[in-house]
């Protein structure tokens, strides 16, 4: 009898750890750092390493010396986090402003709710807006990637601040995208510069991918950013293809693909049913899309995410999972 061990209901075990699902994130995410490095060259790299190492020790950090618990390290989330802090980021970013994304990400944006799975917010993005708000010159400044034995990459808008400018000067959508030579293959293969996490949208898909097979995510988040943001281009092409971008071109820039398959479905920061995942998602793909068309800046996935993960807590009222054992 005193090898029985009394637990509460449902008596339900499973393989799975947070270990064991950031792992497999982390494998996921593996060949679009692969790209990263291969078309912006070890710059990239060192931004890499620089984001990874510093959320690692960090976390053990304050875990261990402010905190006076275990360190969480060893559940391979902080090292999510900074990979993720890292494909976000320009790879000419320099490494003592990486560390602070990365202070901000653990220190402020996880830790100060008392570590996984009681933040708010996803760490990385709020790393991530924390600098460009604080650091535009250098969260702004991109470059068309040279590949990792090329030249110094040359400065160049990404498509999202080309359309963006070319619209306050006057021109159409047509005349900037032939400007620009914008091409949509490429920009599946190969984006034409922008953060590191953009410049290669299968690799993304593939993770995505991935991750589904392994049943890691939640697939109708992603699934409902991207039907949503086709649908309100769509809509908004069709009434002036001269003003607004169409569908095709709206999923395969900026980084729309990394934050909907990455970032949009952390466990902790996302609704727990479907159908909150489901409004969690459309959300998230509208505020993008109006940030994107009537806002200053060209991007809007970070900011429609964050947002939309504050909104969390109340959809979670509102869409409320069946209890174990309900029909």
């Amino acid at each position: 009898m005193s090898k029985l061990i009394v637990s509460p209901n449902p008596h339900i075990h499973s393989k799975d750890s947070t270990q064991s699902l950031m792992r497999d994130v982390v494998i996921a995410l593996i060949p679009a750092v692969i790209c990263s490095v291969l078309f912006y060259g070890w710059k990239e790299l060192l931004v890499l390493g620089v984001s990874v190492a510093s959320c690692v020790l960090l976390e053990y950090a304050i875990t261990r010396y402010m905190l006076k618990r275990a360190s969480t390290v060893g559940d391979l989330s902080a090292v999510v986090t900074g990979i993720l802090l890292a494909l976000n980021l320009p790879y000419t970013t320099p490494w003592w402003v990486v560390f602070i994304g990365a202070v901000v990400a653990i220190g402020v944006a996880k830790l100060t709710f008392g570590g996984i799975g009681q933040n708010i917010w996803n760490p990385a993005l709020v790393g991530r807006v924390f600098l460009l708000v604080s650091f535009p010159t250098y969260m702004t400044t991109w470059a068309k990637p040279q590949g990792l034995f090329g030249i110094d990459a040359i400065s160049g808008a990404t498509p999202l601040g080309a359309v963006q400018e070319g619209l306050l000067q006057g021109s159409s959508i047509q005349e900037i995208m032939a400007e620009g030579g914008y091409d949509y293959g490429q920009m599946l293969l190969a984006n034409l510069g922008g953060s590191a996490g953009e410049v290669c949208a299968l690799a993304l898909l593939a993770g995505f991918i991935y991750l589904c097979v392994r049943r890691v995510i939640k697939p109708w988040i992603t699934l409902s950013i991207f039907a949503t943001v086709a649908l309100v281009s769509l809509i908004f092409w069709g009434v002036n293809p001269a003003r607004f971008t169409d569908p095709a071109f709206n999923l395969l820039t900026g980084g729309l693909i990394l934050g909907a398959c990455f970032m949009a479905t952390d466990y902790v920061t996302s609704p727990m049913s479907v159908w909150g995942g489901v409004i969690f998602g459309v959300g998230i793909g509208f505020l993008t899309m109006m940030i994107r068309y009537f806002g200053s800046y060209p991007e809007g996935v970070s900011f429609a995410i964050l947002i939309m993960n504050s909104f969390v807590p109340l959809i979670n009222m509102a869409f409320k999972q069946k209890k174990y054992g309900r029909k």
